[in-house]
């Protein structure tokens, strides 16, 4: 089970409009951390694990290069040099 501190917490309850523009999906830091358990999240630590997630999981990122791959919609910059992954 991954551990989602309140940093982590607050920038998917912030951002989430990124990934689902649709409507917000959760409403409180619990109803996000539930969520992001739920979706199977993980947070990075750098870019270079960011591209590692995608390579990893088989996301299509043909013409993607270098940090263009953190404008994906699945990717939130948790603005302490971590990203947040999510896979909608």
């Amino acid at each position: 089970m991954h551990e989602f501190d309140d940093a982590v917490l607050q920038c998917f309850l912030k951002n989430q409009s990124q990934l689902f523009p649709e409507g917000d999906v959760v409403s409180s830091l619990e109803e996000a951390e539930a969520f992001l358990e739920e979706c199977l999240a993980v947070v990075v630590g750098s870019v270079r694990e960011v591209w590692d997630f995608f390579e990893e999981e088989g996301i299509d990122v043909d013409g993607v290069k270098g940090d263009e791959i953190l404008e994906a919609d699945e990717v939130f910059d948790v603005g302490d040099g971590r990203y947040l992954i999510v896979e909608g």
